[in-house]
């Protein structure tokens, strides 16, 4: 059993096309992995999907969604009732990767996007900055030194990680710590800060914990996917609300954080030994249209989802009818040849 990297970020939309149409032109997501309607096992909700990059898009098309439109079902189930805070339990922002901190500043605010706050360092010196998307979704843009390929035109990589609100900043670091590796403690910092300022609460006094892992990820898609990040926020003097409180799974915003793993049986036994039993297991490998995989979920101690995914089969070259079948290669410890991901990157989507 290990884990290959986060495989992308669950985020609930309206409309799928204009989203991957967004994160295509503004953080260079701009490769479709997946792009059918299917049916999500998880959670019981009907879903149109369209997986990018390092963002998998869910568009609910069940008849429940036309009511909440209509009005008939109250906002709250559709997108939180309330702007959430910094602190609030659950996936705050995403992550993404940068490479050039202030050039990407820079592009992304000439392009329009809504800044949340400036350049600035965080307790362990990196540079970051915020910004949010049109439909309200707040992500970090951070320095990072971990790249598969640098030589893209993109300013920006697959996702970092994430920021996670929690009540109780130790049980969540054992947690993340013992059940996804995070072991290493880059920061453990309490106070106000002022990078946080420009986001909603950032202006209140918080304990922030920066999760890396000491060991390198294992798999075929461990290279690809290279170091990540978990930021744990705990509020000092606010109470904080379930971020998705009297909602449904894929409901608007973050739903999940999704790693790529090997050895789904072994990691459901070392889950329930944790006392995190899977909430969600498809039960072995899950057709899931283009591609195929065995999937589970389970929940951090505040209910934040963490998707467990074990690629089966993704297509490299649909055209030619050329899928990758992972469960028959002899070493699945070793990352995959560059080769196959330079025949991936011949289906980007260009404007």
């Amino acid at each position: 059993m290990f884990i290959s990297g986060i495989q992308q970020v669950g985020i609930g939309v309206a409309d799928v096309h204009a989203a991957f149409k967004w994160y295509q032109q503004h953080f260079g997501m701009d490769l479709p992995i997946l792009g059918k309607a299917a049916t999500a096992a998880a959670y019981a909700a009907i879903h149109r999907r369209s997986a990018t990059g390092s963002a998998r898009f869910w568009q609910s098309t069940c008849k429940a969604v036309a009511e909440w439109k209509s009005g008939s079902i109250p906002d709250g189930r559709r997108s939180p009732a309330f702007e959430p805070q910094l602190g609030d339990l659950g996936i705050y922002l995403g992550k993404i990767k940068c490479k050039e901190v202030t050039a990407c500043f820079l592009d992304l605010e000439k392009k329009g996007v809504e800044m949340l706050a400036p350049i600035a360092e965080r307790p362990d010196g990196t540079l970051h900055f915020y910004v949010r998307d049109p439909w309200g979704n707040p992500f970090e843009i951070v320095e990072s030194e971990s790249w598969y390929r640098s030589d893209l035109p993109a300013y920006t990589g697959g996702m970092y990680g994430a920021t996670i609100g929690v009540s109780n900043m130790d049980t969540s670091v054992a947690f993340y710590n013992n059940v996804l590796g995070y072991d290493k403690v880059l920061y453990d910092e309490t106070g106000t800060f002022d990078d946080f300022q420009g986001l909603p609460g950032g202006e209140r006094a918080y304990r922030r914990v920066l999760l890396g892992h000491s060991q390198a990820r294992k798999g075929p898609f461990s290279d690809l996917f290279g170091q990540t990040e978990i930021e744990l926020v705990q509020a000092i003097d606010y109470s904080p609300r379930k971020i998705y409180e009297n909602r449904f799974w894929g409901d608007l915003g973050f739903i999940h954080l999704c790693f790529d793993i090997t050895g789904m049986e072994e990691m459901k036994a070392h889950c329930e030994a944790l006392g995190h039993p899977f909430t969600v297991d498809s039960s072995g490998s899950f057709d899931m249209g283009e591609a195929a995989g065995y999937f589970s979920y389970i929940e951090d101690p505040d209910g934040a989802l963490i998707e467990f995914v074990e690629t089966h089969k993704i297509p490299i070259l649909k055209k030619i009818g050329w899928y990758l079948n992972l469960r028959k290669r002899p070493d699945p410890e070793k990352p995959l040849p560059r080769f196959f991901f330079k025949a991936l990157g011949m289906t980007r989507v260009k404007d």
